[in-house]
């Protein structure tokens, strides 16, 4: 090969390969979460659990991928989520799957396919996990995202819409929320629902002019949907649009005037918003979400919604209506707060010991040692790989770990272990077989 034209191929490859160096990232609105966040998400997962077994919820976790047609059948065709944001793929069996956009749809399911109706009713749950839509990543919102949920399946009184908000705010407290409050509003069932519905389209028809392109196409398909617009013009006329209160049949106007009365029982304040629908077809009665009030760039952030879905079980395939009620907490934006705790898992203890070993025969018995130590619930850092002392201290020193245990060859022999203490450089040496007694009064 000519010399020039092995240069050019050089520089080729090299070009090539800075391009696949450059492609080697996380997708568009997904992220990696490692150290300080991943203890910080799974802190408050464990709190979050802890508060919700205590308000009488159980565990449940369903698949990431669904039949799509669990989703376009609740969420319904017209909204963002289905026409814009689910990842859906087709696998080569045949079957048309989807990344869960949330976790509602598949609880129903399980409901269904498991024949909980045949329990004690209400059944509650509790679920957490990752989330998928393709929608623009911003502050607190990515494409692949975590929720935690609530769920009360199978009774359809007002103190159960209660129940949920209640537990939802007592979790956000616990992990440091100060001053929240509740947005809220009744969307009616699908009997007096319809009236409402038919009242709104002829509203938005006399203004249908100053309507942007996208809520004229919700107009045919989900009317409902442009009370959520966050286009500048449409809100200006939303603010004239009928509310939907006005159009509740006895039953619901009993119902959400309940909810209220328990809301001010507990001192839980709230705003009655008649542009709240939520964005998900299935809900019915009661929608709400939980606002950040704090001080803070945050401030008017909603970090929870939910609501009733007292239809979503036909929808999915059910035989008959199961009265159901949820909320939906975003752990995403939790963690974005100035006022989050950075909840610490049970899991997460901070090593107070850097264990040290030198030579082959220390190395041969390092294991055994940590193990001892492992039994004892005592987490300890290590880099058995290193065999120098240097290198092993520097370590230790860098990750501030106030003691060290050296294990060397004389030691090996000995059954012992040298204690030392990383800031005045005091050191003892402990038989192996009174080490715990010794490490118990270390601070």
């Amino acid at each position: 090969m000519p010399i020039m034209k092995k240069a050019n191929a050089t520089k080729e490859v090299k070009k090539v390969m800075k391009n696949k160096n450059q492609d080697i990232s996380s997708p568009k609105g997904m992220r990696d979460i490692m150290s300080d966040d991943y203890y910080s998400f799974q802190g408050f997962f464990e709190k979050a659990q802890e508060v919700a077994v205590y308000y009488g919820f159980k565990p449940i976790e369903t698949p990431m991928l669904e039949h799509e047609s669990i989703f376009t059948s609740s969420i319904g065709e017209g909204t963002d989520i289905v026409d814009k944001e689910m990842y859906t793929l087709k696998t080569k069996g045949g079957d048309h799957l989807a990344l869960r956009p949330e976790h509602t749809g598949p609880l129903m399911r399980a409901y269904i396919e498991h024949g909980m109706q045949t329990m004690p009713q209400p059944v509650m749950f509790y679920q957490y996990g990752p989330v998928f839509r393709h929608d623009n990543p911003q502050k607190g919102r990515y494409r692949q995202f975590n929720q935690f949920d609530l769920d009360v399946l199978g009774n359809e009184k007002s103190i159960m819409d209660a129940l949920v908000i209640k537990a939802g705010m007592s979790i956000l407290e616990e992990a440091g929320a100060l001053n929240l409050s509740i947005d809220i509003n009744s969307i009616g069932d699908k009997e007096c629902r319809n009236g409402y519905i038919k009242e709104l389209v002829n509203y938005y028809k006399k203004n249908i002019s100053n309507l942007p392109p996208i809520d004229r196409e919700r107009l045919k398909n989900n009317p409902l949907r442009i009370l959520d617009s966050k286009d500048p013009k449409t809100k200006e006329i939303n603010e004239g649009a009928p509310d939907s209160v006005s159009f509740l049949c006895p039953s619901c106007k009993k119902h959400f005037k309940e909810v209220l009365e328990y809301l001010e029982e507990m001192g839980i304040q709230y705003n009655l918003n008649k542009c709240l629908v939520r964005g998900l077809s299935y809900y019915t009665r009661t929608v709400f979400e939980i606002i950040d009030e704090s001080e803070s760039e945050t401030k008017g952030m909603s970090i929870a919604g939910g609501g009733r879905y007292d239809y979503l079980a036909k929808q999915v395939g059910g035989k008959k209506d199961v009265p159901a009620v949820g909320i939906s907490i975003s752990a995403d934006r939790v963690l974005l707060m100035p006022w989050y705790k950075k909840l610490s898992p049970r899991i997460l203890k901070k090593p107070k010991i850097y264990f040290i070993q030198l030579g082959t025969e220390a190395k041969l018995k390092s294991l055994n040692i940590i193990e001892i130590l492992r039994k004892a619930h005592i987490p300890i850092a290590q880099s058995l790989s290193k065999d120098s002392l240097g290198s092993q201290l520097a370590i230790a020193e860098k990750l501030a770990i106030p003691y060290a245990l050296i294990f060397g060859v004389k030691e090996a022999i000995e059954n012992s272990v040298i204690v030392r203490n990383m800031q005045n450089r005091s050191q003892n040496t402990v038989k192996l077989s009174k080490l715990l007694e010794h490490l118990k009064d270390l601070k």
